[in-house]
């Protein structure tokens, strides 16, 4: 089997104060910053980039994963409450509330939810990180 690479660019730019311009080198970008104390709000900070980035993540393979099941996905809603720990200071848990609104079967959304866990590049980067995930899969018929 072919081990695939893919190369990934960013690049920051200080703006002013702590607003930070992160673009791809390409056609995306985004402004992070800090809370209204220190900053001035205009963007999330990079730690809620993260979170927000794992959010994303987990309802843009849902979306692939249900495509490749041939399973009609009405709604996908996610909701994820971050802990910042001083101690570890950085993300330490997370707490996913999943609401699915489809005619599918439970046990298929079950499988789904369990494929899309187990192929989230950005849950992977964050279990191997020792992040503690909680997962409550709330499956809702049309």
């Amino acid at each position: 089997m072919q081990n695939l690479t893919t190369k990934m660019y960013a690049n920051a730019k200080l703006i002013e104060g702590f607003q930070i311009v992160l673009d791809d080198g390409k056609a995306y970008s985004t402004i992070v910053d800090l809370a209204p104390e220190l900053g001035t709000g205009l963007g999330p900070s990079s730690i809620e980039l993260c979170v927000l980035s794992h959010a994303g993540c987990y309802v843009t393979i849902l979306a692939l994963v249900a495509k490749k099941m041939h399973l009609a996905i009405k709604r996908a809603k996610v909701k994820v409450e971050a802990v910042k720990s001083d101690q570890t200071r950085t993300v330490n848990e997370e707490t996913f509330g999943i609401n699915i609104k489809t005619d599918g079967p439970v046990d298929r959304v079950e499988r789904l939810h369990k494929l899309t866990l187990e192929t989230c590049p950005v849950g992977i980067l964050f279990e191997n990180a020792g992040v503690k995930i909680s997962y409550k899969l709330n499956i809702t018929k049309e």
